[in-house]
C-alpha cells in the first residue's frame, strides 16, 4: 500500500542566537598553509527544551589550540549559565583566517596580535552566549535536504609523482547533501537560517593572503540576502571533500563558490511546507484520468510530542592512538629541513624555498602534536548527541570522513542527521575509515588515531542515539 503521509522534520524548542563580529586584526600571524605566500562572523546559538540550555557555537575560524578551546568554552559556559559539558563549540574550518596556536607562533611575524586577539575572542563570546539565553524564545525549526556539487572527493592519485595529491578527483564520489533549517518564532517572525554542508573551506590558499570566511561569507550574504534572516552555517564532515575549484589566491574564486552554495541552500528552503506540518494524501479527483492530491496538514498529537523532544549530552570514545614519531627525530629533521630552505632563499631558489617550508611547517604541527598527545595508548575523544525532535544534532573532535555521516544517515534513517566536526582536539587531525589507510593519503600522515578507530566512533555514537527518547 502506498504511502499516504510524508512527514516534514521538525524540533519544537526554545531557540536564542547571538551574533559578534570576530575578524582577526590585519598583520595577525597566518602562516596556515604549509606553502608559504576574514573570518568574519560568529554566532552562539542555544536551544533549550528541558529547563537547561545546550549551547552551540560556530566560529569563522580554523580551529584552535585545546587549551585555547577549553578556555573559551569554559567562558561560554560561565556566559550562558550552563555546565561546561553543556557547550560545544565548532568552526567553519575556513584556511585563511590565521594560525591562533600560541605561545609557538608568538615570536613568528604578527604573533604579537594573538594574545590580545584571543582575549578579545574570550570577551565577545561571552556576550553572545548571555545574548543568546536572553533572546531565547519559543521556536519552529523545519527541515530540507538539498543537492550541491561544489564539494568533490579530494583523493586523488598523481601519477607523474607515484602517490596521491590533495585536488579534485573526478572519479570518485562526494556527498553533496545540503541540509537547510528555517527557525521561525512561534508568532512567525524569522530568527535564522541554518545551512550544513561538508566541504573543506579551502577556495583561498598560500597565493592568498587576505583574512577570509573563505566560500562561506558569501553563502550567508547570498541566503541573508533573501530571507532577512541571520544565516548560521554547520560544517559537515569533510575530511576527503574540498570544492571543486580550489587551492587558488583570487576572492572571486571563493565567493562563486559561496553563491553555488547559498543558492542551492534557498531551492532547499523554497521547498519547505508551512511549519508544523507535514505533507498529506488528500484523496482522488475523478476527472480525464483519475488524478489525486496531496497537501500541508498540521501535525498530529503523536507527531508534535515527538517535534518536542529534546534530550542528549556529552561522551566519551576512547579510541588507539598511532605510534607516534620520537621528538627528538622531529627536531632533528626540523634543523635539516630549516636549512635547505635557507639554502634555496639564498640562491634564489622560489619552488624549492616553498616546498622546503611546506616541510618545516608540517614538523612544527607534528611537534605541536606531541605537546598535547596524552601519556599511554588511548585518547578519550569527546563527542555529544542530542535530540532535537525528529533531528539528530552531533558534534564530535578530529576531522572525520564524510563517511562518518553517510553511516550515522544509514543506521538512523529516521532521523535527520546534523554532524559537525572539529568540537575540540584539534591535534587529533583526520579520522579515515579503515580502507584508507595505507594508501600514502596524506590524511593519514598527520593523523594519531589507528585504522578502525573511525568506525569504532560510529559505533559510539550511534549508541548513545539509539538512547535517546
Amino acid at each position: 500500500m502506498s504511502a499516504t503521509l510524508v512527514a516534514s522534520p521538525t524540533s519544537r524548542l526554545r531557540f536564542g542566537l547571538g551574533r559578534i563580529d570576530i575578524t582577526p586584526p590585519v598583520g595577525i600571524y597566518k602562516r596556515l598553509w604549509g606553502a608559504p605566500t576574514g573570518a568574519r562572523h560568529r554566532r552562539a546559538p542555544a536551544v533549550d527544551g528541558s529547563g537547561q540550555p545546550f549551547v552551540r557555537s560556530s566560529l569563522d575560524l580554523c580551529g584552535l589550540a585545546e587549551p585555547v578551546y577549553q578556555r573559551l568554552a569554559g567562558a561560554l559556559a560561565e556566559a550562558a549559565g550552563v555546565p561546561r559539558d553543556r557547550v560545544s563549540i565548532t568552526f567553519s574550518h575556513t584556511h585563511s583566517a590565521g594560525w591562533l596556536f600560541p605561545p609557538e607562533r608568538f615570536q613568528m611575524a604578527g604573533g604579537e596580535l594573538l594574545g590580545p586577539y584571543l582575549q578579545q575572542l574570550e570577551a565577545r563570546l561571552r556576550a553572545a552566549g548571555a545574548s543568546a539565553v536572553v533572546s531565547s524564545v519559543e521556536a519552529v525549526v523545519s527541515y530540507r535536504t538539498g543537492r550541491c556539487d561544489l564539494a568533490a572527493n579530494r583523493d586523488h592519485w598523481h601519477d607523474a609523482r607515484g602517490r596521491p595529491a590533495c585536488c579534485f578527483n573526478p572519479d570518485a564520489p562526494a556527498d553533496d547533501t545540503v541540509t537547510v533549517a528555517r527557525v521561525q518564532a512561534v508568532d512567525g517572525r524569522a530568527l535564522a537560517t541554518l545551512v550544513h554542508y561538508a566541504c573543506h573551506p579551502t577556495t583561498l590558499a598560500w597565493q592568498n593572503s587576505l583574512l577570509s570566511p573563505d566560500y562561506v561569507g558569501a553563502m550567508r550574504e547570498t541566503v541573508e540576502a533573501a530571507t532577512g534572516a541571520p544565516c548560521v552555517f554547520l560544517l559537515g564532515a569533510w575530511g576527503e571533500l574540498a570544492p571543486r575549484r580550489g587551492f587558488v589566491g583570487d576572492p572571486a574564486v571563493a565567493d562563486a563558490n559561496g553563491r553555488q552554495l547559498g543558492h542551492a541552500a534557498l531551492s532547499a528552503l523554497a521547498g519547505l511546507l508551512p511549519p508544523l506540518t507535514d505533507l498529506g494524501y488528500d484523496g482522488a479527483v475523478l476527472s480525464g484520468a483519475t488524478l489525486a492530491t496531496w497537501s500541508p496538514r498540521p501535525l498530529s498529537d503523536e507527531r508534535a510530542d515527538r517535534a518536542a523532544r529534546f534530550a542528549g549530552g556529552s561522551y566519551a570514545a576512547e579510541l588507539l592512538l598511532t605510534t607516534r614519531p620520537r621528538r627528538e627525530d622531529l627536531e632533528a629533521e626540523l634543523v635539516e629541513w630549516q636549512a635547505r630552505q635557507g639554502a634555496a632563499d639564498d640562491a634564489g631558489d622560489a619552488a624549492g624555498a616553498r616546498d622546503h617550508g611546506a616541510m618545516v611547517e608540517r614538523l612544527r604541527r607534528w611537534l605541536g602534536r606531541l605537546d598535547d598527545l596524552p601519556d599511554g595508548e588511548t585518547l578519550s575523544l569527546p563527542f555529544a548527541v542530542h535530540r532535537l525532535g525528529d533531528a539528530l544534532g552531533v558534534t564530535c573532535a578530529g576531522e572525520p570522513y564524510s563517511w562518518l555521516t553517510a553511516e550515522l544517515r544509514r543506521r538512523r534513517p529516521d532521523d535527520l542527521v546534523l554532524l559537525s566536526p572539529l568540537a575540540g582536539l584539534l591535534h587529533v587531525a583526520y579520522l579515515l575509515p579503515r580502507a584508507s589507510y595505507g594508501r600514502g593519503l596524506y590524511q593519514e600522515e598527520p593523523s594519531i588515531l589507528a585504522p578502525g578507530c573511525l568506525e569504532l566512533l560510529a559505533d559510539e555514537i550511534a549508541a548513545r542515539a539509539s538512547q535517546l527518547p
